[in-house]
């Protein structure tokens, strides 16, 4: 199938909601506002969201700075909602890393702050936050921040955990700047 620019296409789910979907393969924003015509609009936002090029230009910036620092890392960069978007295992990583990398980047986005935050909670002594669904409170993931909005994050793993979170900001600034 051969998805058109400007295609849009109607999804029902359930028998009363509709979602209105805007393939766009290289955009930076993602609009669930529905044509002009409608009403609907005040009831919807429009958000930014990072490209696979934004992705790739952190995947490059986080390469480097791994590189000068002699570490072997994997790179996994995700959208607003913590979605993968791009990955990159260097050759030599361990197994896990990919795991991890992207576990990482999907609770800075998710949680909207580095996921070092998360683990400094639970290694001052609220534990209760290891029950926080989908996050790992574990350094090395870093929102990306265009416009004073998260539009995904970065997750590093290879190095420990203030190593990959030198490489997520790198990583992160690459895109937000």
């Amino acid at each position: 199938m051969q998805i058109l620019p400007n295609s849009h296409f109607i999804i029902k789910i359930g028998c009363a909601a509709v979602l209105l979907v805007t393939p766009v393969l290289a955009a930076t924003t993602h609009s669930a506002s529905v044509p002009a015509k409608s009403n609907v609009s005040a009831t919807t936002l429009t958000r930014q969201t990072i490209s696979l090029a934004g992705a790739h230009k952190a995947i490059k910036a986080a390469k480097d700075e791994a590189a000068r620092n002699g570490w072997v890392i994997c790179v996994a960069v995700v959208d607003a909602a913590g979605d993968l978007v791009a990955l990159e295992k260097l050759d030599g990583a361990i197994a896990i890393s990919p795991a991890v990398a992207q576990a990482k980047a999907r609770t800075a986005a998710l949680l909207q702050s580095p996921s070092g935050d998360f683990e400094k909670f639970i290694n001052n002594g609220k534990p209760s936050f290891l029950s926080t669904p989908g996050v790992t409170p574990l350094e090395g993931g870093v929102p990306i921040i265009v416009n004073n909005q998260v539009v995904g994050a970065v997750g590093i793993s290879g190095s420990n955990g203030p190593g990959d979170s030198q490489v997520a900001n790198v990583a992160a600034t690459a895109v937000s700047h």
